[in-house]
């Protein structure tokens, strides 16, 4: 669980807050809010840790719905529960919803440890966000998006494949 830049004056609310959504979920958390080490039985504060090796290994992920690592929970397969607060995160979050791989995100500035702990236990708990988060990921991996792109601009430019 992370909440991005925008939790970093108030790391030790945020984790408080994120501690406490995950007991009433009765779950377990990595958090990435800026207090490291142990935070009691069920929860474990990190700094910087890789998105691609670290959300394969987890039930979900609830993130601030930045692009990069909107597009990391994707690949790894997990269900999400947005937490949107600027800029693009709102779009994103939107689509993990319309996707079907998230329930309904968390606007910033209306969480709370009974809003976050319900969506936690339903990302976890409901079978149809990890169906459809694992059967996305695969397409996602199946892609070569790269190619896509070089086959668009050399089309665009008329550059020789």
């Amino acid at each position: 669980m992370g909440f991005g830049s925008q939790a970093a004056a108030r790391a030790e609310e945020f984790t408080d807050l994120a501690v406490r959504a995950l007991r009433r979920a009765g779950s377990r958390g990595v958090l990435q809010t800026g207090v490291p080490g142990p935070l009691g039985d069920d929860a474990f504060g990190v700094g910087d840790v890789p998105h691609d090796w670290l959300f394969p290994r987890t039930a979900a992920v609830a993130h601030h719905c930045g692009s990069g690592t909107t597009g990391a929970g994707l690949r790894a397969g997990v269900p999400a529960v947005g937490l949107p607060a600027v800029n693009d995160q709102p779009l994103w979050a939107s689509r993990l919803t319309a996707l079907g791989v998230a329930p309904d995100a968390i606007p910033f500035r209306r969480l709370s440890p009974e809003r976050l702990g319900a969506a936690l236990h339903a990302a976890v708990t409901e079978d149809s966000y990890r169906r459809r988060a694992a059967a996305l990921a695969t397409r996602i991996r199946a892609e070569d998006g790269a190619a896509a792109v070089l086959a668009a601009v050399r089309d665009h430019t008329g550059a020789p494949r």
